[in-house]
Protein backbone atom coordinates (compact mmCIF):
# COMPACT_ATOMS: atom_id res chain seq x y z
CA UNK A 1 0.00 0.00 0.00
CA UNK A 2 2.64 2.69 1.19
CA UNK A 3 4.89 1.44 -2.49
CA UNK A 4 1.05 2.14 -4.41
CA UNK A 5 0.68 5.69 -2.38
CA UNK A 6 4.53 6.79 -3.42
CA UNK A 7 3.88 6.13 -6.96
CA UNK A 8 0.43 8.29 -6.61
CA UNK A 9 2.06 11.18 -4.93
CA UNK A 10 4.99 10.71 -7.35
CA UNK A 11 2.85 11.36 -10.85
CA UNK A 12 0.61 13.77 -8.74
CA UNK A 13 4.10 16.16 -7.82
CA UNK A 14 5.05 15.52 -11.68
CA UNK A 15 1.86 16.99 -12.58
CA UNK A 16 2.10 20.22 -10.53
CA UNK A 17 5.44 20.85 -11.70
CA UNK A 18 4.25 20.06 -15.79
CA UNK A 19 1.70 22.65 -14.64
CA UNK A 20 4.18 24.98 -13.22
CA UNK A 21 6.48 24.74 -16.20
CA UNK A 22 4.14 25.42 -18.67
CA UNK A 23 1.60 27.81 -18.00
CA UNK A 24 1.86 31.30 -17.16
CA UNK A 25 -1.07 31.89 -14.61
CA UNK A 26 -1.94 28.62 -13.20
CA UNK A 27 -3.88 28.75 -9.93
CA UNK A 28 -5.08 26.01 -7.49
CA UNK A 29 -8.95 25.54 -6.79
CA UNK A 30 -9.22 24.97 -2.67
CA UNK A 31 -12.17 24.02 -1.65
CA UNK A 32 -11.34 22.96 1.99
CA UNK A 33 -12.69 19.31 0.98
CA UNK A 34 -10.23 16.26 2.00
CA UNK A 35 -8.95 16.35 -2.42
CA UNK A 36 -7.99 20.09 -2.21
CA UNK A 37 -6.27 19.72 1.48
CA UNK A 38 -4.23 16.58 -0.44
CA UNK A 39 -3.12 18.58 -3.25
CA UNK A 40 -2.07 21.71 -1.05
CA UNK A 41 0.12 19.15 1.05
CA UNK A 42 1.70 17.93 -2.57
CA UNK A 43 2.20 21.28 -3.78
CA UNK A 44 4.57 21.74 -0.17
CA UNK A 45 6.16 18.49 -1.35
CA UNK A 46 6.54 19.71 -5.13
CA UNK A 47 7.92 23.47 -4.76
CA UNK A 48 9.39 23.72 -0.89
CA UNK A 49 11.30 25.56 0.93
CA UNK A 50 10.03 27.80 -2.23
CA UNK A 51 6.38 29.16 -2.60
CA UNK A 52 4.12 28.01 -4.90
CA UNK A 53 3.93 29.03 -8.20
CA UNK A 54 0.21 29.77 -8.39
CA UNK A 55 -2.26 31.50 -5.27
CA UNK A 56 -5.02 29.12 -3.90
CA UNK A 57 -8.33 30.17 -5.17
CA UNK A 58 -11.96 29.37 -3.27
CA UNK A 59 -15.02 30.25 -5.10
CA UNK A 60 -17.31 30.50 -1.64
CA UNK A 61 -21.20 29.92 -2.12
CA UNK A 62 -21.84 31.47 0.89
CA UNK A 63 -23.78 28.21 1.96
CA UNK A 64 -20.53 26.52 3.33
CA UNK A 65 -19.84 24.63 6.24
CA UNK A 66 -18.20 26.87 9.27
CA UNK A 67 -16.09 24.23 10.47
CA UNK A 68 -14.58 24.74 6.30
CA UNK A 69 -14.13 28.08 6.35
CA UNK A 70 -12.17 27.80 9.81
CA UNK A 71 -9.77 25.22 8.21
CA UNK A 72 -8.97 27.27 5.03
CA UNK A 73 -7.97 30.47 7.08
CA UNK A 74 -5.70 28.60 9.73
CA UNK A 75 -3.84 26.42 6.89
CA UNK A 76 -3.71 29.49 4.89
CA UNK A 77 -2.27 31.15 7.68
CA UNK A 78 0.18 28.21 8.52
CA UNK A 79 1.31 27.82 5.32
CA UNK A 80 1.86 31.52 4.36
CA UNK A 81 0.16 30.95 0.33
CA UNK A 82 -2.13 33.32 -1.17
CA UNK A 83 -5.73 33.01 -1.20
CA UNK A 84 -7.84 34.16 -3.50
CA UNK A 85 -11.44 33.95 -2.46
CA UNK A 86 -14.56 35.19 -4.89
CA UNK A 87 -17.98 35.06 -3.91
CA UNK A 88 -21.34 33.50 -5.78
CA UNK A 89 -23.79 36.81 -3.86
CA UNK A 90 -21.18 38.70 -5.48
CA UNK A 91 -22.34 37.59 -8.99
CA UNK A 92 -26.32 37.78 -8.03
CA UNK A 93 -25.72 41.01 -6.51
CA UNK A 94 -24.19 41.73 -10.18
CA UNK A 95 -27.15 39.82 -11.56
CA UNK A 96 -24.64 37.19 -13.74
CA UNK A 97 -25.69 35.02 -11.64
CA UNK A 98 -29.24 34.27 -10.70
CA UNK A 99 -30.71 32.63 -7.71
CA UNK A 100 -32.44 29.28 -7.75
CA UNK A 101 -36.06 29.63 -6.11
CA UNK A 102 -37.82 26.92 -3.88
CA UNK A 103 -36.81 25.37 -0.65
CA UNK A 104 -34.08 22.91 -1.87
CA UNK A 105 -32.45 25.81 -3.96
CA UNK A 106 -28.52 25.23 -4.15
CA UNK A 107 -25.61 27.71 -5.47
CA UNK A 108 -24.28 24.76 -6.09
CA UNK A 109 -24.37 25.24 -10.05
CA UNK A 110 -23.61 29.40 -9.62
CA UNK A 111 -19.73 28.60 -8.90
CA UNK A 112 -19.31 28.13 -12.29
CA UNK A 113 -20.35 31.70 -13.24
CA UNK A 114 -18.50 33.03 -10.49
CA UNK A 115 -15.19 31.00 -11.11
CA UNK A 116 -15.53 32.54 -15.12
CA UNK A 117 -15.66 35.34 -14.03
CA UNK A 118 -12.51 35.05 -11.42
CA UNK A 119 -10.62 33.42 -14.17
CA UNK A 120 -10.83 36.12 -16.80
CA UNK A 121 -10.32 38.69 -13.77
CA UNK A 122 -6.68 37.15 -13.12
CA UNK A 123 -6.19 35.66 -16.54
CA UNK A 124 -5.79 32.60 -15.37
CA UNK A 125 -4.44 30.18 -18.34
CA UNK A 126 -5.03 26.93 -15.65
CA UNK A 127 -7.01 25.96 -12.30
CA UNK A 128 -6.11 22.73 -10.50
CA UNK A 129 -8.68 20.75 -9.35
CA UNK A 130 -9.00 17.89 -6.95
CA UNK A 131 -11.70 15.62 -8.86
CA UNK A 132 -11.18 12.32 -9.37
CA UNK A 133 -12.03 9.67 -12.16
CA UNK A 134 -13.76 7.53 -9.62
CA UNK A 135 -16.00 10.11 -8.09
CA UNK A 136 -18.49 10.19 -10.60
CA UNK A 137 -19.02 9.01 -14.22
CA UNK A 138 -19.03 12.28 -15.95
CA UNK A 139 -15.47 12.50 -14.18
CA UNK A 140 -13.72 9.50 -15.68
CA UNK A 141 -14.31 11.08 -19.11
CA UNK A 142 -11.77 13.75 -17.71
CA UNK A 143 -7.64 13.55 -18.89
CA UNK A 144 -5.25 15.53 -16.26
CA UNK A 145 -4.90 18.33 -18.51
CA UNK A 146 -8.79 19.13 -20.03
CA UNK A 147 -9.20 21.85 -21.92
CA UNK A 148 -11.79 24.40 -21.94
CA UNK A 149 -12.75 26.68 -24.52
CA UNK A 150 -12.71 30.47 -24.57
CA UNK A 151 -16.40 30.58 -23.16
CA UNK A 152 -15.12 28.45 -20.33
CA UNK A 153 -17.21 24.85 -21.94
CA UNK A 154 -15.95 21.72 -22.07
CA UNK A 155 -16.14 18.92 -24.58
CA UNK A 156 -15.50 15.56 -23.42
CA UNK A 157 -15.34 14.14 -27.66
CA UNK A 158 -12.12 16.74 -27.83
CA UNK A 159 -10.30 15.44 -25.30
CA UNK A 160 -6.25 15.32 -26.03
CA UNK A 161 -4.66 11.50 -25.53
CA UNK A 162 -2.09 11.43 -23.05
CA UNK A 163 0.18 8.90 -23.83
CA UNK A 164 3.77 8.56 -22.00
CA UNK A 165 2.53 10.90 -19.37
CA UNK A 166 3.57 13.51 -21.50
CA UNK A 167 0.73 16.49 -21.02
CA UNK A 168 -0.19 18.99 -23.56
CA UNK A 169 -0.33 22.74 -22.49
CA UNK A 170 -0.80 24.68 -25.30
CA UNK A 171 -3.78 26.47 -25.67
CA UNK A 172 -5.52 29.61 -27.56
CA UNK A 173 -5.64 32.62 -26.17
CA UNK A 174 -8.99 32.67 -23.96
CA UNK A 175 -8.76 29.10 -23.94
CA UNK A 176 -8.20 27.51 -20.05
CA UNK A 177 -7.14 24.37 -18.76
CA UNK A 178 -8.30 22.61 -15.79
CA UNK A 179 -5.75 19.43 -14.48
CA UNK A 180 -6.69 16.97 -12.19
CA UNK A 181 -3.65 15.55 -10.45
CA UNK A 182 -5.22 13.18 -7.99
CA UNK A 183 -7.33 12.00 -11.16
CA UNK A 184 -5.96 7.96 -10.52
CA UNK A 185 -6.51 8.32 -6.99
CA UNK A 186 -9.65 6.48 -5.30
CA UNK A 187 -11.43 7.91 -2.25
CA UNK A 188 -9.57 5.17 -0.40
CA UNK A 189 -6.18 6.20 -1.71
CA UNK A 190 -7.21 10.04 0.16
CA UNK A 191 -7.81 8.51 2.78
CA UNK A 192 -4.44 6.44 3.11
CA UNK A 193 -2.36 8.84 2.20
CA UNK A 194 -4.21 11.51 4.79
CA UNK A 195 -3.10 8.56 7.21
CA UNK A 196 0.21 8.36 5.82
CA UNK A 197 1.42 11.36 5.73
CA UNK A 198 -0.35 12.70 8.78
CA UNK A 199 -2.22 15.48 7.39
CA UNK A 200 -5.09 17.12 9.16
CA UNK A 201 -8.55 17.45 8.04
CA UNK A 202 -11.93 19.14 8.98
CA UNK A 203 -13.74 18.21 11.89
CA UNK A 204 -16.87 17.74 9.88
CA UNK A 205 -15.25 14.46 8.50
CA UNK A 206 -15.04 12.33 11.57
CA UNK A 207 -18.26 11.92 13.91
CA UNK A 208 -20.46 14.27 15.43
CA UNK A 209 -24.07 15.05 17.12
CA UNK A 210 -26.01 17.26 14.45
CA UNK A 211 -29.14 18.46 13.91
CA UNK A 212 -30.22 16.53 10.62
CA UNK A 213 -33.65 15.92 9.12
CA UNK A 214 -34.17 13.36 6.08
CA UNK A 215 -35.00 13.56 2.37
CA UNK A 216 -35.02 10.90 -0.21
CA UNK A 217 -33.65 8.61 1.91
CA UNK A 218 -30.45 10.56 3.30
CA UNK A 219 -29.70 13.17 5.83
CA UNK A 220 -29.64 16.56 5.55
CA UNK A 221 -27.92 19.24 8.07
CA UNK A 222 -30.43 21.76 9.50
CA UNK A 223 -29.57 25.43 8.48
CA UNK A 224 -30.22 28.57 7.40
CA UNK A 225 -30.80 28.08 3.85
CA UNK A 226 -32.99 25.65 3.98
CA UNK A 227 -36.56 26.00 5.01
CA UNK A 228 -37.94 23.58 6.41
CA UNK A 229 -41.93 22.58 6.65
CA UNK A 230 -42.72 19.34 7.99
CA UNK A 231 -39.80 17.49 8.44
CA UNK A 232 -38.73 16.18 11.48
CA UNK A 233 -35.41 17.34 12.99
CA UNK A 234 -33.40 15.13 14.88
CA UNK A 235 -29.89 15.09 16.17
CA UNK A 236 -27.70 12.34 15.26
CA UNK A 237 -23.81 10.99 15.09
CA UNK A 238 -23.29 11.87 11.62
CA UNK A 239 -20.20 13.09 9.61
CA UNK A 240 -19.73 13.98 5.59
CA UNK A 241 -17.53 12.46 3.26
CA UNK A 242 -17.26 14.83 0.85
CA UNK A 243 -17.87 19.12 1.39
CA UNK A 244 -19.88 21.21 -0.35
CA UNK A 245 -22.66 23.86 -0.38
CA UNK A 246 -24.98 22.79 2.92
CA UNK A 247 -27.86 23.00 0.92
CA UNK A 248 -27.32 19.53 -1.34
CA UNK A 249 -24.62 18.21 0.50
CA UNK A 250 -25.50 14.94 2.71
CA UNK A 251 -24.46 13.32 5.96
CA UNK A 252 -23.72 9.50 6.74
CA UNK A 253 -24.28 8.03 10.25
CA UNK A 254 -21.54 6.95 11.58
CA UNK A 255 -19.02 6.35 14.52
CA UNK A 256 -15.84 7.13 12.67
CA UNK A 257 -13.98 9.47 14.75
CA UNK A 258 -10.20 8.59 13.49
CA UNK A 259 -8.50 8.23 10.13
CA UNK A 260 -8.52 4.71 10.64
CA UNK A 261 -11.93 4.44 11.18
CA UNK A 262 -12.78 6.37 8.45
CA UNK A 263 -11.16 3.79 6.13
CA UNK A 264 -12.61 0.87 7.64
CA UNK A 265 -16.21 2.21 7.35
CA UNK A 266 -15.40 3.12 3.51
CA UNK A 267 -13.90 -0.38 3.01
CA UNK A 268 -17.54 -1.61 3.79
CA UNK A 269 -19.29 0.70 2.33
CA UNK A 270 -22.04 0.45 -0.40
CA UNK A 271 -22.69 3.83 -1.24
CA UNK A 272 -20.67 5.93 -3.28
CA UNK A 273 -18.83 9.35 -2.04
CA UNK A 274 -21.24 11.57 -4.22
CA UNK A 275 -24.23 9.16 -3.84
CA UNK A 276 -25.76 11.52 -1.09
CA UNK A 277 -25.17 14.68 -2.94
CA UNK A 278 -28.50 16.27 -3.77
CA UNK A 279 -27.26 18.45 -6.87
CA UNK A 280 -25.87 15.13 -8.63
CA UNK A 281 -29.31 13.54 -8.65
CA UNK A 282 -30.81 16.28 -10.42
CA UNK A 283 -31.05 14.24 -13.64
CA UNK A 284 -28.68 11.25 -15.15
CA UNK A 285 -26.47 14.03 -16.76
CA UNK A 286 -26.23 16.34 -13.66
CA UNK A 287 -22.48 16.55 -13.21
CA UNK A 288 -21.70 16.04 -17.09
CA UNK A 289 -23.76 19.14 -17.52
CA UNK A 290 -22.26 21.34 -14.91
CA UNK A 291 -19.22 20.38 -16.27
CA UNK A 292 -20.10 21.19 -19.77
CA UNK A 293 -20.93 24.97 -19.00
CA UNK A 294 -17.31 25.64 -17.05
CA UNK A 295 -17.81 23.73 -13.61
CA UNK A 296 -15.02 22.25 -11.81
Amino acid sequence: MIDHLRQLEAEAIYILRETAAQFDRPALLFSGGKDSITLVHLSLKAFRPGKFPYPLVHIDTGHNFPETITYRDDMVKNIGETLIARHVQDSINKGTAIEEKGRFASRNMLQTVTLLETIDEFRFDACIGGARRDEEKARAKERIFSVRDAFGQWDPRLQRPELWNLYNGKIQPGENVRIFPLSNWTELDVWNYILLEKIPVPEIYFTHTRDVFEKDGVLFPVSDFIKLEDERVTSRPVRFRTVGDMTCTAAVESTASSVDEIISEIKVSNTTERGSRLDDRRSESAMEDRKRSGYF
